[in-house]
């Protein structure tokens, strides 16, 4: 589904991201671990096409198509979404109309949606303006369940989002990932191709590990890819020995396994 190779990215010429390589397969979620400033949210947006992320050398692709170059708006008709950490706040814009503009025409079960993300009250206010971070969190999952793409872009779906709405926007998160949301209308054909979505999710706590069947995890750290593993015991390893580890990883050539005293 997608490929990246030798990527390199620079944010106003300083370099950030130093050669990923990544492949993520249809039905697939990976775990992309990393300390502030390692460059996770920069592969996010570099994929997703936002502007201001130069691609300096390397090649991006998406179901066999070079979409290095394209334009946002060609990336998300070829089936890739977003789930912003910090997305603007659009006045004018209705939230119900912006979903409505994602589903691109598909006939959509807005009323049963929104329910579901306890979020029918806001379907009127304009996107983003006056929103807790919660509230954002579940307008932007809102606008993937309309828009239903292949590949899930998260940047830290837990971010904001307090205790008492952690399991609502996990099993979101994971409804997303396994197949259609069953409040979306769909042939019995579309729900079969549904099965193919797959994610890339960027997670600092770990707490969305708890809903969703995460394949593969690495950590990005000081802008190249390190030590793959079960997505669960990279996160237990962190939290035993923090991201020194991975520095060791790197400098010693060594992309492996995390187990228990396997660096030591």
């Amino acid at each position: 589904m997608l490929e990246i190779q030798d990527l390199h990215v620079s944010i106003a010429g300083k370099p950030v991201l130093r050669g990923v390589n990544l492949s993520i397969h249809p039905g697939e979620t990976f775990i992309l671990f990393g300390p502030n400033g390692s460059g996770k949210t920069t592969l996010l947006m570099t994929l997703m096409g936002v502007e201001g992320y130069e691609v300096t050398r390397g090649r991006i692709l998406f179901k066999g198509t070079d979409i290095t170059r394209a334009p946002i708006y060609e990336r998300a008709r070829l089936g890739i979404g977003m789930s912003f950490q910090r997305p603007p706040t659009i006045h004018g814009l209705p939230t119900g109309r912006l979903v409505e503009l994602c589903a691109r025409g598909r006939a959509i079960d807005m009323p049963g949606m929104a329910q579901k993300l306890n979020f029918e009250t806001f379907l009127d206010r304009d996107v983003n303006a006056g929103f807790s971070g919660g509230e954002i969190k579940r307008s932007e999952l809102l606008q993937l369940m309309a828009q239903q793409p292949d590949l899930l872009l998260f940047d830290e779906p837990e971010s904001g989002v307090d205790l008492e709405n952690m399991a609502l926007v996990g099993n979101t998160v994971h409804s997303l990932l396994e197949g259609m949301p069953d409040c979306c209308t769909a042939t019995l054909r579309e729900r079969g191709r549904r099965r193919s979505t797959c994610g890339l999710i960027i997670t600092h706590t770990g707490y969305i590990l708890q809903y969703v069947n995460a394949h593969r995890g690495q950590v990005l750290y000081k802008g190249k890819l390190c030590c793959e593993d079960n997505p669960r015991e990279i996160l237990k390893h962190i939290q035993e020995h923090g991201y020194q580890e991975c520095l060791r990883c790197l400098t010693g050539g060594m992309l492996g396994r995390i187990k228990e005293g396997a660096l030591q």
